[in-house]
């Protein structure tokens, strides 16, 4: 055993001493591998923080905890077919469900309603076309998890009796009241004039389109305005470990009052923000499984570069295996010997690869707010796979290494 550690020890010392012998060759040579681990390790960086950018978004938007009933909501891409059997199968959901759900949903924490509608808002010659006017129930603060920076929600009374009160969405406020405090303001809808109480804090954009072009109104007076059209209702589980359960219970209700039975299909709509969030878990891989694939062809490139170096090694130290094997070194030490050198040098160009990845990411993160996350499945995986590279691509230099004739490698010089 002393024997044998004390033989990789000295291997890995003559691999380094011929390494660092050759630095620029070295260098070199591995850029292949360094520039196919940074490669690898950038895009399943740029995947992950492209994962978590869109979870953080749909929270942000939807609400920790939050379903949805309505008559068309999947969150899976439909084919033509698929949404034109929904279309003709499922219901219009209405108040009397709103209702019916909300008394009879007892394991959920909260049950709202949502109308949703779209106006083009002009006020004092300021025009904002295409904004997006939702109808909710008070409730809808809580089981989306907004957060009103100015002012205060939309309230129960306000909905009873149909007020014409609205809530800002940050891109409103700053489009009709820049620099100036809009609470107890009016903005018009419909032609209608519209009692400012609240603004909405900032969410941002998602994929470079603004989520703040809203305004919120009482559902019943976005009812009047816009007509008793389609209604959702939106649900919220009390914590996530009974979030399954709530959601069923739910279901269960808009079934009994639709008087399905129990092999007939639901004949609306249901969608979760953790479904959601398995679907983007799977979009985001299925990326990975084309594209991590297509960047580390660069790894197979700079193997062929590290096997030729290789290659050439042996020949130069032609004498240096012949001097081995005439003082007892084995077949199986030279080539040990030699694929020790291949996999330390791809090591090597896999530690350079990380720090220009991370170079690169950090660059990217600072510069473009995008963040990139870089993980450490993907870090072992670009050290993994560039030593195995290595490794692999000495096979045959070591394996010439080792069938060298002593006799004909010391006449070598």
């Amino acid at each position: 055993m002393k024997a044998l550690f004390s033989f990789y020890t000295d291997a890995l010392k003559i691999a380094l001493q011929s390494i660092f012998a050759h630095k620029l060759r070295a260098f070199l040579t591995l850029i292949g591998i360094i520039i196919g681990v940074a490669s690898v390790v950038a895009v399943g960086a740029s995947i992950s923080g492209l994962n978590t950018y869109v979870v953080e978004r749909v929270a942000k938007v939807l609400g920790a905890n939050h379903f949805m009933m309505a008559r068309i909501a999947s969150s899976a891409h439909l084919s033509d077919d698929e949404f034109e059997k929904m279309n003709r199968r499922n219901k219009q959901v209405n108040w009397d469900d709103y209702e019916w759900v909300r008394d009879h949903c007892s394991s959920c924490a909260e049950i709202g309603a949502v109308s949703q509608g779209q106006a083009d808002l002009s006020q004092d010659g300021i025009e904002f076309p295409g904004a997006l006017v939702f109808g909710v129930t008070a409730n809808m603060v809580d089981i989306e998890d907004k957060t009103i920076a100015e002012g205060r929600f939309i309230s129960t009374d306000e909905v009873q009796r149909s007020a014409l009160v609205v809530v800002l969405g940050n891109d409103i406020k700053e489009k009709y009241f820049p620099n100036v405090d809009p609470i107890g303001k009016s903005l018009k809808v419909r032609g209608l004039p519209m009692r400012v109480v609240g603004v909405e804090e900032a969410r941002g954009s998602f994929f470079g389109d603004s989520i703040d072009r809203h305004i919120y109104i009482p559902v019943t007076t976005h009812m009047q305005i816009f007509g008793r059209g389609n209604l959702q209702i939106h649900g919220k589980a009390p914590n996530r470990e009974i979030f399954q359960p709530v959601i069923e219970d739910a279901r269960i209700s808009m079934r009994n009052k639709r008087r399905l039975k129990g092999n007939e299909e639901d004949d609306f709509g249901l969608v979760n923000v953790e479904e959601l969030n398995k679907q983007i878990d799977q979009f985001t891989g299925s990326i990975a499984a084309v594209v991590v694939p297509i960047t580390a062809i660069t790894l197979l490139v700079g193997g062929i570069v590290v096997m030729n170096i290789m290659l050439v090694s042996v020949t130069e130290r032609t004498f240096e295996v012949g001097l081995r094997k005439a003082v007892g070194a084995t077949r199986r030490q030279i080539m040990m010997q030699f694929l020790i050198e291949s996999g330390l040098l791809c090591a090597l160009g896999g530690v350079l690869g990380l720090l220009l990845a991370w170079g690169v990411c950090f660059t990217i993160t600072t510069l473009a707010g995008v963040t990139m996350t870089i993980t450490i499945g993907y870090i072992l995986l670009a050290l993994i796979v560039s030593t195995a590279v290595g490794m692999l691509a000495g096979i045959y230099p070591a394996y010439k290494a080792a069938r060298l004739d002593p006799i004909v490698a010391l006449a070598h010089t």
